[in-house]
């Protein structure tokens, strides 16, 4: 276990607990991605086979850096596999082309950039009777999006309208919606929504990616949002072993929904959860 010499007290004890919830609470510098992926490598040092085990965080640079290190942590043994490391994004297309033609999906799909999502929610509102030069698309964008990170459809936004404006984007979002539906296609947002609404509403399809990881990790926990949260919940609710990292005092996704929450109701979601606060900074 000379990996573990490198770690000073607190770190160590958040990558010995293996089993149950954890919360690690780490300010900048404090070595939380070492931590974590440290935690990663015991794990499989511990016999967790490491497909197993699904790491999920938010950029493509710090899921390839996590990668990287736990891949260099484990090379002086040699696996025939390795943890899924990925984005909550890149996570939810994984999830749909293990479901595609099923379950009323397409067997291939498409993912829109922005340009192209606001070329059909123009489109869109053109069908609506709405002129784009008149009515701004990226304020209809906004409220779609808003209330997918909230895992809603645009039927729930029907029934829930506050304002005239919500009324009327509900119109267009459902042309929107038809619209892409056609193309076989998904927008950003329907990657983390799409998924949990299919396994909220499917014990099949909710079994089938509980079995799968044994193990789940969140970076950046303070930064999920609502879709993002039930995701990690449902993931990691069959073995409860879940652990997160996170900074109550840096949230940056407060744009895209990100509920400070989330990580303010770890010890109350999970009463048996251990707590490790790393306050050592190496900077």
């Amino acid at each position: 276990m000379n990996y573990l010499e490198s770690l000073n007290d607190v770190q160590k004890e958040a990558v010995l607990h293996i089993d149950g919830p954890l919360l690690i609470l780490a300010g900048a510098g404090a070595g939380k991605t070492k931590t974590l992926t440290h935690r990663i490598a015991h794990l499989i040092h511990s016999g967790v086979f490491p497909e197993k085990i699904l790491a999920v965080t938010f950029t493509n640079k710090a899921a390839a850096e996590m990668k990287e290190r736990v891949q260099s942590i484990l090379s002086d043994r040699k696996y025939d596999a390795i943890p899924h490391v990925s984005t909550f994004h890149s996570l939810g297309v994984y999830i749909l082309k293990k479901l595609a033609g099923q379950h009323g999906l397409p067997k291939s799909f498409s993912i829109l950039d922005d340009g192209q999502t606001t070329t059909i929610l123009k489109d869109a509102m053109k069908e609506s009777g709405l002129d784009p030069k008149e009515f701004d698309p990226r304020r209809i964008k906004n409220i779609i999006s808003r209330e997918k990170n909230l895992v809603r459809t645009h039927e729930d936004l029907r029934n829930n309208a506050g304002n005239p404006l919500e009324e009327m984007v509900v119109d267009v979002w459902e042309r929107y919606e038809r619209k892409k539906k056609e193309e076989n296609a998904y927008d950003f947002d329907d990657l983390l929504s799409l998924p949990v609404a299919l396994m909220e509403g499917n014990p099949e399809i909710r079994e089938m990616f509980q079995n799968k990881w044994d193990y789940v990790h969140i970076d950046e926990y303070q930064d999920t949002n609502e879709a993002q949260y039930r995701l990690a919940t449902i993931l990691s609710s069959r073995t409860r072993n879940i652990c997160v990292v996170g900074d109550i005092d840096q949230t940056i996704y407060t744009w895209r929904g990100a509920n400070i929450k989330n990580i303010l109701s770890f010890e109350s979601d999970y009463s048996d959860a251990k707590t490790v606060i790393l306050e050592e900074n190496y900077r």
